[in-house]
């Protein structure tokens, strides 16, 4: 890349996970995947992110990530998560001058940080944004550019801050696609009431298939996994705790399909290009984001309701799975996704 086509950007992490993460974060994934596809494009990166991430890009670093102190901590105060923002938008602060677009995936504090910048700047939401928190932040910072991560999730931010939608991508070569012969369903999210496990489980012993349940016990609701999954644990049905990117291309290769039982507006849906990537069809309710991941018939199946989901299962052999694999390629990669940031970046700069 020639020196006049070469940007100076940062990327500014959240402070809760190591970017990359170890087993769940999907924001973290996103950084990671982003930074360094952006590198390999010769652009001058600079990661912001807690002391324990990895990166080829330039690291600025003030503390380790929450989920780290936590390791080492029994009781960590809630105060911890605000002071590790802080000092890492002290990070930012001393090197503002040293880039030409700062592009944030944390929560709020950046935009008041940022002042004129803001112009230069990108603020991607990776949560919904349809609640009380997201109102007033737009409401307070109406000249702030913000990235979409779906047309979905889009449509609930002001036209004033909303420059673009990029969609999530991920490093193609790491997931190899797999063929499917466990026989077995799949469900990889937080075991919370967001993204309905239960649901998955109800599929499962309707079509009399195996099911393998993985992700973390939501740490805002952890209740709700005692009461609504733990119970229907046996033989068949299946709970193997958090994965790694390793286990999760075994997991998802091996699986017929992974069952995305959402009940609220997703804003993307990272584990639906997870599989796609592994050639794993997905079988998904619809709700925010997951009619524009899946094409009907072709990577999986949208659907509303148990009824159409056991229907669904009963059409598994009709996907080619090497034709999921070549959709993620076209549509999910992270050397997409970084191409079009650069091209919301020029916008800014122009």
């Amino acid at each position: 890349m020639a020196n006049k086509d070469c940007l100076r950007i940062a990327q500014i992490a959240p402070v809760i996970f190591p970017v990359p993460p170890a087993d769940h974060g999907g924001t973290e994934r996103i950084v990671a995947d982003l930074t360094e596809a952006l590198v390999a494009m010769g652009h001058d990166v600079t990661l912001i992110a807690p002391s324990d991430s990895h990166t080829t890009a330039r690291h600025l670093a003030a503390s380790p990530s929450l989920s780290l102190l936590q390791q080492h901590h029994d009781n960590v105060p809630p105060g911890v998560p605000g002071v590790l923002e802080a000092l890492a938008l002290e990070q930012l602060r001393q090197h503002l001058d040293d880039f030409d677009v700062i592009h944030c995936h944390g929560e709020f504090c950046h935009a008041a940080l940022l002042g004129e910048r803001r112009r230069h700047s990108l603020t991607t939401i990776h949560w919904r944004i349809d609640e009380l928190d997201r109102q007033l932040f737009f409401a307070g910072f109406p000249d702030l550019p913000v990235a979409a991560i779906s047309h979905a999730q889009g449509a609930g931010i002001p036209t004033a801050n909303r420059l673009g939608t990029v969609y999530h991508g991920l490093d193609a070569d790491r997931f190899n696609p797999g063929n499917g012969d466990g026989g077995y369903l799949a469900f990889i999210g937080r075991m919370t009431d967001q993204k309905r496990p239960d649901r998955a489980i109800d599929v499962a012993r309707a079509t009399g298939h195996e099911l393998r349940l993985a992700g973390t016990v939501d740490v805002g609701n952890p209740d709700w996994f005692d009461q609504h999954v733990r119970p229907e644990l046996d033989a068949h049905i299946r709970y193997v705790g958090p994965i790694n990117d390793s286990q999760k291309e075994t997991l998802l290769g091996g699986a017929r399909a992974l069952l995305f039982p959402i009940d609220w507006p997703e804003p993307f849906g990272l584990v639906m290009i997870e599989a796609m990537a592994c050639g794993t069809p997905v079988i998904a309710w619809r709700g925010g984001a997951v009619a524009e991941v899946i094409e009907e018939g072709v990577t999986g199946f949208v659907v509303e309701s148990h009824e159409e989901a056991v229907a669904a299962v009963a059409r598994l052999d009709e996907i080619d799975r090497d034709r999921v694999r070549a959709v993620f390629l076209e549509r999910f990669s992270a050397t997409r996704m970084a191409q079009d940031y650069v091209t919301l970046y020029r916008q800014l700069l122009a």
